[in-house]
């Protein structure tokens, strides 16, 4: 049976929501570099195993990040992959520095780029040296916001500085490679209640980007929420109140905090070898 969603939306619309494209893509161009090994058991079956594997949310181990990152499915099922994988370092409570946190994500992505797993740290380290340590839960909820809505978060972050220099508010700045995120390292003096931007203000900007940005973006209402309960924030302050928030249940990657190191199916797996 047909999901309303479905029903709802014209055959290239969902089609091109769920991204099916990228996907027929990535499988032809694997059938391809296979053929001789794929032509022993069919391209009937290599089909069935590569979107099965997609549906699981396997496919995304051990491929390049310019895959992982294609598409909000990819990028919610790295999230899961890397909480599920690595769930023992914060079971046994362990802390890891930035820098160790990036080896275990170039594990399951060898060219995962430094600079994504740098700006998830300072989410959490802040204005501590990057070379401190981190739980696990910390930097996975961190880190699940800064890569499942980076280039979200690029915006906002040039619409931060337009508001910090008292530019039109309803203009928004697309970042480049030279106005992004990472020039928004936050200083000692950012505590204080005179520094920030008016979170009314923020919210009005940030609901309008959210209205019309191509990629994933926060519920509105989730973000709304997050800037109810302050006056005035900066930016890393509205990053740190997002990775503390329960988005979760918006991006359905992960557990809540609480259930962070349960996973029933995995363990009776584990127990079961």
């Amino acid at each position: 049976m047909l999901s309303p969603e479905r029903l709802a939306l014209p055959d290239y619309e969902y089609l091109a929501q769920r991204h099916v494209l990228t996907y027929m893509e990535d499988a032809v161009c694997q059938l391809l570099e296979n053929k001789e090994d794929i032509s022993q058991y069919g391209i009937a079956r290599f089909f069935t195993e590569y979107f099965n594997s997609v549906c699981q949310g396997t496919h995304i181990l051990f491929r390049e990040f310019s895959f992982i990152q294609a598409t909000p499915h990819n990028r919610a099922s790295f999230l899961r992959a890397f909480w599920r994988c690595f769930r023992t370092v914060g079971k046994n409570g362990d802390l890891l520095t930035m820098r160790e946190y990036h080896c275990l994500l170039q594990l399951l992505c060898p060219d995962f780029p430094l600079e994504l797993t740098q700006k998830a740290a300072r989410i959490v380290l802040m204005d501590d040296a990057m070379d401190c340590l981190m739980s696990f839960s910390d930097f996975l909820f961190a880190f699940q916001i800064q890569f499942y809505y980076s280039e979200f978060l690029e915006s906002v972050a040039a619409i931060y500085q337009d508001l910090l220099s008292g530019k039109n508010p309803n203009t928004v700045i697309v970042p480049t490679s030279s106005s992004g995120q990472h020039r928004q390292r936050p200083t000692s003096g950012e505590a204080s209640m005179l520094e920030g931007v008016e979170a009314p203000l923020f919210y009005q900007c940030l609901e309008n980007l959210c209205d019309r940005h191509k990629y994933s973006c926060p519920p509105p209402a989730l973000v709304k929420e997050v800037l109810s309960n302050v006056q005035r924030l900066t930016f890393y302050g509205f990053l740190v109140a997002l990775s503390k928030h329960h988005i979760n249940q918006a991006l359905g990657a992960l557990p809540d905090k609480g259930d962070l190191m349960h996973d029933p199916a995995l363990d009776e797996e584990l127990e079961r070898l």
